[in-house]
């Protein structure tokens, strides 16, 4: 009578283990066998971490064995099961790997196909092709489109993270309760105290220090001490929190006018502003996006405001970015005046903030919430919806969309919402954000996820011509490191550009990206089909990018920078000024963000700046979807290239009073979930 033998691990989550009946069958290319119980409860198997095995006996050889399916029933109560792989030991001696990593939830049946990746096209068994049609079928029941705003991208069908499908929700819920976070930030931070006092203004900046943590040599301490200086703000449109917004500025736009005789002191190479502007030393930050945006009214006690302000910088003899005249509107005239340096202290400090403040608007709403956490979303959900677990594709990006659609979930139901925390402190609160992302969706492509192509077109790309651009210079050593794994594993899988065009499940999968995803926008250009290998290795390159080094540059610098509140307002008080000369340091005041939202506020970007517990940073797959020793090679040929950037940012950061890490990709995690 033949002998098989099956080992079963468990995961090492809280909840993992179960004390439900946990039955087996095997199924092979001749016969499928009896199912089997594997133990009963209570016998200290299937506990959390567990690694177990099992001798089942069957009449007569099954042949390959193409699938195996699991079961588990209930002894007491529902208990769910968290199966890390199966591995069958046939009667001739050869181990056959059934990854899974997933739950085993109810009393339904997981079938699992043995850990070698395959496309559709070189899936020959009939077994194996109804297979993956049934996955399909039945994931596309449970991953659903809904447009949770008009003029979004679309998102999970799903109103609370408790909804989602076992297999994307958090291990506990309570590690991603955004209430619980942030009370628990305001709390550690020590100001609760002020909570009482919500509505009163501070009575000077370094009134602020009573509510900031100084913890010695970090960014934000340096943020405090040198915010009000010129070098400080135009080095943030570098490499602060939104590092995307400058670009090179070929000519002063008529909404603008910015003459030479009103920077020419600024200017050191005895050039006119005409000249600078041909030498390709002016630079110019629009926020555009923020005209007619409406302010946030959910308190009737604080009018709040908002502008859409215009920055022109300058790159002097010393290669530093310099502000060198701002308009706080887009429509220029007697009530929109341009600042100057040379202008009274508090005019030109006022116009500073307010620029700042406009930034971190389009960084939480633009840059963070639209650019990585709903893309990311949406190629999340377009993946479990047309790529089987079987598809190289599937095992390559699982890891990067890990906890995306839970994060996003919880978002919408308690920081995005109606009457959520956004509305607590932020100045787009109450509909504002919505408006936002609505308003950056119309020009939103897929070229300006390509990170190389999107550095260019903003005309940053010269590294002599703007040196210390870490965000750029460092994420490009992350996308090619990135490109170069991707290709790698396409190189195993695709023999060719035909086999690209072929392959019907990665077809499906970006046409329902970019038709239902993104609702099928004819300016967005993402693409329906992917012709050659290169496309695909680009596509998933992005989706790779996007999700782990982009959504770390621009979100775990949040504390670093936002923190000093002067330096970051979430929100304005005051309307912005419309005529030069009255401006007083008590206005300036008045018109940063009271206690209570200055509490709200610090709480939230302390929340958001830190790591997952158990954190799986860029490079780290625990979890071996591929079993193939050529993709394991690529994945140790892609932590090593990892590792020598760390190395080189590590080296280069030593003894810098500002250093840029935020792409080491030590600190880099998998995947958007925070």
């Amino acid at each position: 009578m033949p002998g098989y033998t099956v080992t079963v691990a468990t995961g090492s989550q809280w909840f993992a283990g179960t004390d439900d009946y946990v039955y087996i069958t095997l199924v092979g290319m001749e016969k499928c066998s009896e199912k089997t119980l594997l133990d009963k409860p209570l016998y200290n198997d299937f506990e959390r971490g567990a690694v177990d095995s099992y001798d089942i006996n069957v009449a007569e050889e099954l042949g390959e064995i193409e699938l195996v399916k699991i079961e588990k029933q209930k002894y007491w109560i529902q208990d769910d099961w968290f199966c890390k792989y199966v591995t069958v030991k046939t009667p001739a001696g050869d181990y056959v790997e059934f990854p899974c990593f997933r739950w085993v939830t109810d009393n339904k049946e997981i079938i699992l196909r043995d850990g070698r990746a395959r496309l559709p096209q070189n899936d020959k068994t009939r077994v194996g092709k109804q297979h993956r049609r049934k996955e399909l079928e039945f994931r596309q029941k449970v991953y659903r489109w809904r447009e949770w705003h008009p003029g979004f991208p679309m998102s999970i069908d799903a109103n609370t993270h408790k909804e989602l499908p076992r297999d994307i929700q958090f291990d506990s819920e309570k590690g991603v309760d955004f209430v619980l976070n942030y009370s628990k930030a305001i709390e550690n931070l020590y100001v609760n105290r002020f909570m009482h006092m919500f509505q009163s203004s501070w009575n000077d900046f370094a009134d602020f220090e009573r509510i900031f943590v100084r913890i010695s040599n970090t960014i934000s301490e340096y943020v405090m001490q040198h915010w009000q200086e010129d070098f400080m703000f135009g080095y943030q449109f570098l490499n602060g929190c939104n590092p995307v917004i400058m670009e090179k500025c070929t000519k002063i736009p008529d909404k603008f006018p910015v003459t030479h005789s009103m920077v020419e002191s600024c200017l050191e190479r005895d050039l006119t502003l005409e000249e600078e502007v041909k030498a390709g030393n002016i630079y110019i930050g629009d926020y555009a996006i923020m005209d007619g945006v409406t302010p946030n009214s959910t308190d009737p006690c604080t009018l709040q405001y908002l502008a859409a302000p215009i920055c022109l910088l300058y790159k002097n003899i010393q290669n530093k970015i310099l502000p060198i005249a701002i308009q706080l509107g887009q429509t220029p005239g007697e009530d929109n005046p341009i600042f100057l340096p040379s202008d009274d202290k508090y005019d030109w400090l006022l116009a500073k903030i307010w620029v700042r403040s406009s930034d971190f608007h389009v960084h939480q709403t633009v840059t963070h919430l639209l650019r990585t956490h709903l893309i990311s979303e949406v190629f999340g959900i377009a993946m479990f919806r047309q790529l089987p677990a079987v598809h190289p594709a599937f095992k390559l990006l699982l890891p990067h969309v890990r906890f995306t659609i839970a994060i996003n979930t919880k978002a919408r139901e308690q920081l995005i919402c109606e009457c959520g925390l956004f509305d607590k402190a932020n100045g787009t609160g109450g509909g504002g954000h919505v408006e936002l992302v609505q308003k950056a969706m119309k020009t939103f492509t897929y070229k300006s996820l390509c990170f190389p192509e999107v550095i260019r077109a903003r005309g940053l790309d010269n590294e002599e011509d703007l040196p210390y651009y870490y965000y750029r210079d460092d994420g490009l050593k992350v996308w090619n490191a990135v490109k170069g794994f991707v290709t790698d594993i396409v190189s195993i899988y695709y023999s060719g550009d035909e086999a690209v065009q072929d392959d019907e499940e990665i077809q499906a999968f970006v046409k329902d990206v970019c038709s239902f995803g993104m609702q099928d926008q004819d300016h967005c250009e993402f693409p329906k089909s992917l012709k050659t290998r290169e496309e695909l290795i680009e596509y998933l390159t992005v989706v790779i990018f996007t999700a782990s080094a982009q959504h770390a540059s621009i979100n775990f610098g949040q504390y670093d920078w936002c923190s000093w509140i002067p330096n970051s307002p979430p929100t304005m008080r005051k309307p912005p000024p419309t005529q030069k000369g009255t401006v007083t340091v008590q206005y300036i005041i008045e018109s940063l963000p009271d206690r209570g939202r200055s509490c709200w506020h610090l709480g939230a970007v302390w929340a958001l700046s830190q790591f997952q517990e158990n954190e799986l940073f860029l490079g780290m797959y625990p979890d071996e979807h591929f079993i193939e020793k050529p993709a394991k090679q690529a994945m140790e040929k892609f932590r090593k290239k990892l590792t020598e950037i760390s190395n080189f940012i590590k080296s280069r950061n030593e003894g810098k009073k500002l250093p840029y890490y935020y792409l080491s990709p030590d600190r880099i995690p998998n995947s958007v979930a925070v």
